[in-house]
């Protein structure tokens, strides 16, 4: 099969790339965002290290003489307040010490000759909140409240390190913000008229250029276009070199980036994908060198129509996902159920729909019940614009590229729309999420995202998963240790529904005190072409069942995607919890894409 690929960071109704002739001065950041200089704390307390042979080394009574004896000395009211782990003494001089003070107090300590060390307690700020990028201001994606991802709280606690994160796109136009981050990738295009470098497949991820001379090349409605240079536009976005005072940040800024190459000329094949997920994810490919750089992370900002999803990529991602590999994808830009679009429609990916700068959903984002979560896409015109016009700049996602119309020339940074931008937002937070806590499976990194996710703020018709991811959130929620009250566990592992079976999916909760709740939600997302033929079941710990839906042979609607209330207060909350699934009839199947139960 040779699929489609389109890429998906597009205006829906012109199918190119909305790129800007030129930014527009952003609205500034917040107060909390602006770039600023540290503060000038003053230095309240000083740390006093004795030698080894001091008696004060040793004992507190003896530091608290000796401090006694400096306060004499200096004329300043100095106590001793406590013990360092590393044995140091901390001397308190109060609030109203003065620089001269402080110098004549760490002065009277030095000349002690049973002295070691003094040091000022001095102040340490979280130097990742507020990156000194040039261009970070433009990027309302990462920190602005309404439509933005929460991205710099999570900076203090991960950054990416350790994890590789594939963008399996057009491949990589060299970029100096971006280039510190790249590893060795691979170019699958097997076709050397589409990708334009003069052989098949080979070790060379570069982007050689997607543009079309002509309307019609690529097939009965293509237009001509330029190259968009769309891979290092998500790579960008993911991990685009942080703190060196150009561009922009990544929101995995020391994450790795691995480009490649799947699209070029008229798009890509699903034949050449599918080997470039498994490659990717450290699988193995004929003909190919191995990777030896496996990605834990995989973007896929691409795809094509196609009702359902072909066994080519399930099978390939399937792999991926058991290699430990996450899988993401673009929802789609065709303001349509994303159910009719590839590999959005496959299992075990994370499906990534589109939202504005206001918190709704992009106009041109698809939608529907396959969609898992929400990230920002950007709009750089109004959905009343004229096609193909860039109207709102400042309102695209900003990132790296290249300034040739067709062959590589200049790089610079543009502002784009698409979910293809909405997905590697997502990408960057899963490597957050992998680099934070290694452990972490596919679905858990999946669960984590969908649990912590925020509604949106504006509106979406259609279904937009569960809502705007909430990086600083997910990230804090696989650190934690004891779940808080409203807590929301979580299964986001795929089980097939096959006709005439039951088949369960199991949460297992811990950190919980007492019974679960009189009003127990258990959300529940189950992918089924006939729903009347499934009965669904609560499963507590316990084996007691507690029906939540009954079959009925005239309910012929798609799909099971509510939240039920259930009185479980008999319940001892802590243990493992089912959702039981049972198919009454033959014609139709489906599987569990996610179950939850918050408390």
């Amino acid at each position: 099969m040779v699929a489609s690929a389109a890429i998906l960071g597009a205006a829906a109704t012109t199918g190119a790339i909305a790129a800007a002739p030129g930014a527009a001065t952003p609205k500034p950041a917040p107060a909390s965002q602006t770039m600023r200089a540290l503060p000038s704390a003053p230095v309240e307390k000083v740390i006093v290290t004795y030698k080894n042979q001091a008696a004060e080394a040793g004992s507190n009574t003896a530091a608290k003489s000796d401090t006694a004896e400096k306060a004499a000395k200096t004329g300043e009211k100095l106590s001793f307040e406590r013990r360092l782990a590393g044995g140091g003494a901390l001397v308190d001089l109060g609030d109203s010490a003065t620089k001269q003070d402080v110098t004549e107090v760490m002065n009277a300590f030095r000349a002690d000759p049973s002295v070691a060390s003094v040091e000022p307690d001095i102040r340490a700020y979280a130097m990742a909140v507020t990156p000194n990028d040039t261009d970070y201001a433009k990027q309302w994606d990462l920190f602005e409240a309404t439509g933005g991802m929460n991205v710099p709280a999570a900076w203090d606690k991960t950054t990416g390190t350790g994890v590789t994160v594939a963008v399996i796109d057009t491949g990589y136009a060299a970029h100096s913000d971006v280039a510190g981050n790249i590893v060795s990738g691979y170019d699958f295009i097997s076709t050397s008229a589409d990708a334009r470098d003069g052989n098949g497949r080979d070790a060379d991820p570069k982007d050689e250029g997607d543009w079309n001379a002509t309307a019609g090349e690529c097939g009965t409605g293509s237009t001509a276009s330029n190259s968009s240079w769309h891979g290092t536009h998500v790579a960008g976005t993911i991990g685009a070199v942080t703190n060196n005072t150009k561009g922009i940040a990544g929101i995995a800024y020391n994450a790795k980036i691995q480009p490649v190459r799947v699209l070029g000329k008229c798009g890509g094949s699903s034949s050449d994908i599918a080997d470039a997920i498994t490659w990717a994810s450290g699988g193995t490919v004929p003909g190919v060198p191995v990777n030896a750089n496996p990605a834990k992370v995989i973007n896929m900002s691409l795809g094509g129509a196609s009702a359902t999803c072909p066994s080519v990529y399930q099978t390939a991602i399937n792999g991926a996902v058991s290699r430990g590999t996450t899988v993401v994808v673009a929802a789609g830009n065709s303001n349509a159920n994303a159910s009719g679009f590839t590999p959005a429609n496959c299992s075990n990916v994370i499906t990534v729909a589109s939202t504005s700068r206001e918190g709704n959903r992009s106009y041109y984002s698809n939608y529907g019940t396959i969609v898992d979560v929400a990230a920002p896409g950007g709009e750089t015109r109004r959905s009343t614009d004229t096609p193909g016009t860039v109207t709102t700049p400042e309102n695209g996602i900003y990132s790296t590229l290249n300034s040739g119309t067709t062959t590589q020339s200049a790089e610079n940074y543009k502002p784009y729309q698409g979910t293809s931008m909405a997905a590697p937002h997502i990408a960057g937070l899963a490597a957050l999420l992998k680099s934070a806590k290694s452990t972490l499976t596919p679905a858990e990194i999946e669960s984590a995202i969908k649990a912590n996710a925020r509604p949106l703020p504006g509106t979406c018709t259609g279904g937009c998963g569960t809502g705007i991811a909430d990086t600083a959130k997910s990230v804090d929620a696989v650190l934690g240790t004891t779940p808080p009250t409203g807590s929301v566990f979580t299964n986001a592992t795929d089980v097939t529904i096959a006709d005439n079976t039951t088949v369960s999916s199991s949460i297992a909760v811990t950190g919980r005190t007492g019974n679960a709740p009189a009003a127990l939600k258990v959300g529940v997302d189950i992918k089924h072409t006939w729903r009347g033929d499934l009965v669904i079941d609560l499963v507590a710990p316990d084996g007691t069942v507690r029906n939540l839906k009954a079959s009925s042979s005239s309910d012929s609607a798609d799909n099971v995607l509510t939240t039920y209330t259930v009185d479980a207060s008999s319940e001892v909350a802590n243990g493992t919890w089912k959702l039981q699934v049972r198919d009454v009839a033959t014609g139709d199947t489906g599987y569990i894409d996610s179950w939850s139960l918050t408390f």
